[in-house]
């Protein structure tokens, strides 16, 4: 009798433990800054904080997107602070910071999300590839988060989330100044997680897989660019390969409020991460025949500039396998000349 008490009371405690964590920390009437937040899961995730009643900030550098994500979620009825500004540097990311605390008094949750992406083969890619996408991708990510940490530690939430990507696990074939990136990003954030532990301040390290957010709209492409916009955009349409953004964000969301470690989104990825860190050599392997599948550089020069892939949608790319990718690319204005679709 005693033993079956024990049971019971263990599989409660259990239980009331396990809808806690379901249900975390709210969000309500927190203060969330987003960076890259005009556009994609940016947009999507400042549009579920809407919400959910968080009061938000965005920034981006363009400051005609900026202004059109600010007006599109302040009809949703929420309190949104938009600022101009290019987190690749330090003291526009320290400006940032406190332009946000002074209009709202306090900072709660940063979320670093700006990042640019590069496609196309290792030899098509210049020195300065490699610098603009470690610019944005890991020190904008750097910087704002050294500029939010004196205010972070005055909240009595306390949240940061660092989106990388699964390109920051495994080593995806035709991207690698954005590998590099995000493998420098995983490495920081884990870091920051384990420094920031004592202070109370919780990071959650986000390993996204491909999702709908119609970002292959404006990705940037080199080499024979309108065969690499084809294999990525499908990859990023289609959906047993990418997730809905939307799905996406909502799981984002709730591993902040939760206060979760680290996150992988998508089952496949989830499989990927696992098989590199118990066979890594095995799965470069596998990669590496993956990549004598796509595209060759055909004679490509390094110097070349990167373009967006709305300037080179040829084929499959224009087909109705896109269809839900477009239209994803209208809800999160990837594509400016196009009203947002509702939702």
């Amino acid at each position: 009798m005693r033993k079956a008490l024990t049971i019971a009371a263990v599989a409660a405690g259990t239980a009331l433990l396990a809808r806690g964590l379901r249900r975390g920390a709210s969000l309500r009437g927190r203060v969330v800054l987003i960076t890259g937040g005009s556009r994609g899961l940016g947009l999507v995730l400042a549009r579920k904080l809407v919400r959910s009643g968080a009061r938000i900030a965005i920034c981006a550098r363009d400051e005609r997107e900026l202004g059109r994500a600010r007006d599109h979620l302040a009809a949703l009825g929420g309190e949104v602070l938009a600022v101009t500004c290019d987190v690749r540097i330090p003291a526009a990311a320290e400006r940032l910071l406190e332009t946000v605390v002074a209009h709202y008094g306090r900072l709660d949750v940063l979320i670093n999300n700006a990042g640019i992406i590069e496609v196309g083969p290792a030899r098509t890619m210049s020195l300065q590839d490699y610098r603009s996408v470690m610019g944005v991708n890991f020190w904008g990510a750097v910087h704002t988060t050294l500029a939010a940490l004196p205010h972070l530690r005055r909240s009595a939430l306390a949240r940061i989330v660092n989106v990388t990507s699964i390109g920051g696990a495994i080593p995806v074939p035709h991207l690698l100044p954005y590998t590099c990136s995000k493998f420098a990003m995983v490495g920081f954030s884990e870091g920051l997680a384990v420094e920031l532990a004592p202070e109370g301040v919780r990071v959650t390290t986000v390993l996204p897989g491909m999702m709908r957010t119609g970002s292959f709209v404006n990705a940037l492409f080199k080499g024979q660019r309108a065969r690499e916009v084809s294999w990525f955009s499908l990859g990023a349409a289609l959906p047993i390969a990418s997730m809905s953004a939307e799905r996406a964000a909502r799981r984002i969301l709730l591993a902040c409020a939760r206060g979760e470690r680290f996150l992988t989104l998508g089952l496949p990825f989830k499989a990927l991460r696992i098989a590199q860190a118990l066979a890594p050599g095995m799965s470069i392997a596998v990669l590496g025949v993956l990549a004598r599948l796509l595209p060759e550089a055909d004679g490509a020069d390094p110097g070349e500039l990167a373009e967006p892939g709305w300037l080179h949608r040829r084929g499959v790319a224009r087909g109705p396998l896109l269809a839900l990718g477009n239209r994803a690319a209208r809800r999160n204005l990837e594509v400016p000349w196009a009203s947002p679709e509702p939702g």
